[in-house]
């Protein structure tokens, strides 16, 4: 019996594992052209756009992604009161290109910009994003974005 529930467990993990997996490549490629665009007019490197919006978005499926087209993790006003009496400190975005495209505006008034601007380590750019305060944990989300560009490939 025990043995059973140990094989039955990890069956799963590797089942969910392999969703996770194939749910994050489709998200990567479905935005790939659009981090790609964006990283060539605010000279930051796409694979730090794509992985962020990997780790705040739950590869699109979370619900702030989702509900809200909010890739990043934004605050800012939204209508979810309205239209589905939910209460959310999140931004609301029309689509996708918006959530991109306002992140990046956002890191172009960052106070580690200038310098960092056309540099393409990612790692430098997760490092200097971390310590303005982006995200609550920072070194576990440097530790998740970095995870997402080496698991993916996108370095």
């Amino acid at each position: 019996m025990k043995k059973n529930l140990i094989t039955l467990f990890i069956v799963l993990i590797i089942t969910t594992s392999k969703q996770a997996f194939s749910q994050t490549s489709k998200y990567i490629k479905q935005y790939t052209w659009l981090a790609d665009s964006l990283s060539k007019v605010y000279h930051i490197p796409k694979n730090v756009i794509l992985a962020i919006a990997v780790v705040e978005s739950s590869s699109g499926q979370g619900k702030v992604g989702s509900l809200l087209n909010n890739h990043f993790g934004i605050v800012g006003r939204n209508n979810l009161k309205d239209s589905h009496q939910i209460k959310t400190r999140y931004k609301q975005y029309p689509n996708a290109v918006a959530s991109f495209k306002d992140f990046c505006v956002l890191m172009t008034k960052k106070s580690f910009y200038p310098n960092l601007r056309g540099v393409w380590d990612y790692k430098e750019w997760v490092k200097a994003i971390s310590e303005v305060g982006y995200s609550a944990f920072p070194s576990l989300w440097v530790q998740r974005v970095s995870s997402v560009i080496h698991n993916y490939k996108l370095d």
